[in-house]
């Protein structure tokens, strides 16, 4: 029998095969790639919680992140983030993808949003609460999850409009994602990840309410650069062979 990493990226690329940012798969298809990822452990890509690159210091408040790659193309991308105990993958996007993220090990406090579409448009109705404020781009956003998650754990899975394709993620123990993108980044097609701050839906409200119902659960996430705590180090995967055909 192949190794189940041999059977994710086969899968993966029978059903991203013709992927086009902001197209999902088939509900059938969804579950294909989903059953694969629920099924897998550390084991299935040779990693177990001890090695060192989970190791952080009292010192590291934001300890680096490792980022092991392993499959690229146009459709769909395959890699696997290795979190040490309090290191964060601070808020950011995935334009017009479809996104697997798959708990292997650990315990991992996960925060995502989607857009709220408010009528009218946002930008004519912020109100900065600072005199100091200097206008970026702002959007409303309404939180979708905001939850620790504990392996074993089903996969979770966001969408190009729904589903909290913003998010954030923190290690609450040292923690194993795996994540399957199709279509992945992409500069030069304009699918390039930005990052952002959240703020309280009272910071740009100025009191006004943009929309009926409780404001509850809705919060401002403001473009930002790259944090520059955030260090990724890249990883050689060592885990079972896969033929990638």
């Amino acid at each position: 029998m192949p190794p189940l990493i041999q059977k994710l990226y086969q899968t993966c690329k029978e059903v991203f095969y013709d992927s086009m940012p902001g197209t999902v798969p088939s509900p059938a298809d969804i579950e294909r790639v989903r059953s694969v990822l629920d099924s897998m452990n550390p084991i299935d890509v040779g990693l177990s919680p001890d090695m060192p690159c989970f190791r952080s210091t009292e010192s590291q408040a934001n300890p680096p992140v490792t980022y092991i790659h392993l499959d690229e193309c146009d459709n769909f991308s395959m890699g696997i983030f290795c979190l040490p105990q309090n290191a964060v993958i601070p808020l950011h996007n995935h334009p017009g993808m479809t996104v697997f993220s798959k708990i292997l090990s650990g315990s991992m406090h996960i925060k995502s949003y989607d857009w709220v579409d408010v009528h009218g448009g946002a930008d004519e109705t912020l109100t900065p609460s600072s005199s100091h404020y200097q206008p970026r781009k702002i959007q409303l956003a309404k939180v979708k999850t905001d939850t620790v998650y504990t392996a074993p754990c089903n996969t979770s899975i966001l969408y190009p409009a729904e589903g909290g394709n913003m998010h954030r993620f923190t290690a609450s123990t040292p923690s194993i994602v795996l994540d399957v993108l199709g279509p992945p980044y992409c500069e030069l097609e304009g699918r390039h990840c930005t990052y952002y701050s959240s703020f309280p839906y009272a910071s740009f409200s100025g009191g006004a309410k943009l929309f009926d119902g409780d404001t509850e659960g809705y919060e401002w996430l403001e473009e930002r650069e790259k944090p520059e705590d955030f260090i990724v180090v890249g990883a050689k995967y060592k885990g079972p062979k896969f033929v990638e055909n």
